[in-house]
């Protein structure tokens, strides 16, 4: 069990729980994490010692880290499956698979999932050599992102409120007039100029408290990767955009400047200048191109 200490949602006291709860079932080892990408070292060291499942208590960016050190040398049955407790501020991944936001309550469906034997398997996408389980974003979602971290690092909460006066102060401040992202398919087709490409693994993007945000809502883990993106960001055309976005009729936002792909097996986004770049929820600094593909059935869950 792979524990963040600094994670924004639970107590020293909640954590304590969640531990007797699992240790009185399975055979736990319990590690925290002291620093970034900790989270990978201690998944792979699970993989490497043959343990049957990795359980995360922490955020999105623990449970991408997780993942990536389990799939350190690609998908295998044979790898450790790995169980993810809500315990950051979004729990996109957590509440994608269907879990309950509540730590301690997702701990006794995980029980009860480890006692009935159930698994699923789920597809991931891939950004050049690293996994991500259900978002990407190159351009404005990366600044916002890249934003976030530094106010997260001073002390303040991630909150949904926080989030949303950070991204309409960034999309204020950004080059709305120099759209700089092109998307490169597999047959060499050119898609742009393009100001923020958003690559989905599954809906929905991300939550605004208990709202689901979809951009993408036909994005699966059972199938290929999702694209929204926009070639330009008017003020008034932006604000429809997001509207349709929180719509719950299923539908992906359209407009004049929106430009989406469905179910794809894999395309380059390329930029004419250095763009923000995020994975999860983490910001991973600037990329001049980045490679993108889906990756059928590559990590198993317990269910």
């Amino acid at each position: 069990m792979i524990v963040n200490p600094r994670a924004t949602t639970t107590t020293r006291r909640t954590r304590d729980v969640i531990v007797r709860a699992l240790g009185s079932e399975l055979d736990l080892r319990v590690a925290h994490t002291e620093h970034r990408d900790h989270a990978a070292a201690l998944a792979r060291i699970a993989a490497d010692d043959g343990m049957d499942m990795v359980v995360t208590l922490g955020g999105d960016g623990t449970v991408n880290e997780a993942v990536n050190g389990i799939l350190r040398d690609g998908p295998d049955p044979a790898l450790p499956a790995l169980a993810p407790l809500p315990g950051g501020s979004a729990n996109v991944f957590v509440r994608a698979l269907g879990l309950p936001a509540d730590p301690v309550e997702a701990t006794g469906l995980l029980l009860e999932a480890v006692r009935g034997g159930g698994i699923r398997t789920v597809g991931l996408g891939r950004a050049d050599d690293r996994y991500f389980t259900f978002c990407a974003g190159a351009g404005l979602d990366a600044e916002v992102v890249h934003r976030m971290e530094g106010l997260r690092a001073n002390g303040r909460r991630a909150t949904p409120t926080l989030y949303i006066q950070t991204a309409i102060r960034q999309f204020f401040r950004t080059d709305r007039r120099h759209p700089a992202l092109t998307i490169v398919g597999e047959d060499g087709t050119e898609t742009g100029p393009l100001l923020l490409a958003i690559i989905s693994n599954t809906a929905p993007w991300t939550y605004a408290g208990p709202r689901p945000v979809n951009p993408t809502p036909l994005a699966s883990f059972d199938l290929g990767l999702d694209v929204f993106a926009m070639r330009r960001m008017a003020t008034a055309p932006t604000l429809n955009v997001i509207r349709q976005m929180l719509s719950t009729n299923g539908r992906p936002p359209a407009g004049r400047s929106v430009v989406a792909l469905h179910d794809a097996a894999g395309f380059t986004v390329r930029g004419a200048r250095p763009y923000a770049f995020q994975l999860d929820g983490e910001y991973l600094g600037e990329r001049d191109e980045v490679a993108f593909r889906s990756v059928p059935a590559a990590l198993r869950v317990p269910v």
